[in-house]
């Protein structure tokens, strides 16, 4: 049974999506087993061409907290998440990804976070990448300092440490509104993230519950280069103006201007840009561009969690 849809959900999920039949069906299954169950579920459809409106609609007539909404055309994935934050009515917000899965607990376990911490302003899990078939290839150890109470120290730690997806955790919906919307440049995620953190701290709950997964039609392997990417995110970005040069130095602007706008003391700010400085300077060293997808997968024999277990869902996928 699906919990009643109430006025104003307290957490509100936003999922955009463009032709993502292949994964769908099971991200929503694992969304709607969530043990949190008080949620709207917004799905934006950006004008998909495969079977992703019907899956959509089916799950929508099964359970009152979806709002399928369609897009008449392609807007870009950029505009597209913040079109389900802007259609959002609860009082934390989380982006939801079509091809990942979610731990049934992973919900619970967040909002009771910020429940407990009032000055936490975001709250996620340990995560895996899995692979097509779900299986764990990479658990991903977090060590980004995103809990500091010092806004410096945050800002450092997002430049300097590969991996995390804060993006994808639960957020107090009135710091993203505070923020500037999600660009379209080269990384603009990652700015995006910085400027959320500069406000105040993250949680990390100390229990894998995310699974990101890699495969060969994810946005990030279906667009190998720079210009690819940033058209998926935005297709006004193909143009003749939006040469590569031109978004590496939006991205590089993006952080000075996260810097600029945060509600920071001045030597707050200067110690931000030292580091943004040294980040700067550090690009150019071997293994700058490290991503967690492409470290050695572990020997799944050596795995204590099973995906089947956590995920509601694929109960029947259990060996």
């Amino acid at each position: 049974m699906t919990a009643p849809r109430t006025a104003r959900p307290r957490l509100s999920i936003g999922l955009p999506v463009y032709n993502g039949e292949e994964y769908l069906a099971e991200s929503l299954d694992a969304l709607l087993g969530q043990t949190f169950e008080d949620f709207e579920l917004v799905i934006s459809d950006n004008a998909s061409t495969d079977g992703t409106a019907d899956i959509c609609r089916r799950y929508a007539a099964r359970d009152s907290r979806i709002r399928y909404l369609r897009l008449p055309r392609n807007i870009g994935a950029a505009p597209n998440h913040g079109h389900v934050f802007d259609e959002s009515r609860g009082e934390l917000f989380k982006w939801a990804s079509h091809d990942d899965l979610y731990a049934r607990d992973l919900l619970r376990r967040c909002v009771e976070a910020l429940d407990e911490r009032p000055g936490v302003i975001l709250a996620h899990a340990d995560e895996a990448v899995v692979d097509e078939d779900g299986k764990v290839k990479v658990p991903y150890e977090y060590r980004i300092a995103t809990d500091s109470p010092r806004a410096p120290e945050r800002f450092r730690s997002l430049l300097f440490e590969p991996g995390g997806d804060d993006y994808y955790g639960v957020i107090r919906a009135d710091v993203l509104r505070r923020v500037k919307p999600l660009d379209s440049y080269h990384h603009a995620d990652r700015t995006f993230v910085a400027e959320i953190a500069l406000h105040g701290p993250f949680h990390q709950v100390p229990e894998l519950l995310y699974f990101r997964r890699d495969h060969p039609t994810r946005a990030e392997r279906a667009n190998p280069d720079k210009r690819s990417r940033c058209v998926n995110l935005d297709p006004r970005r193909a143009g003749p103006l939006h040469p590569t040069p031109r978004l590496l130095a939006e991205y590089v602007w993006g952080f000075v201007s996260v810097v600029r706008r945060a509600p920071l003391s001045p030597a707050d700010k200067r110690a931000c840009y030292r580091h943004l400085v040294d980040w700067a300077a550090s690009r150019a060293r071997p293994g700058a561009g490290e991503r967690v997808e492409d470290r050695a997968p572990v020997d799944p024999g050596l795995l204590s969690v099973s995906v089947d277990e956590l995920v509601a869902g694929r109960e029947g996928r259990r060996a």
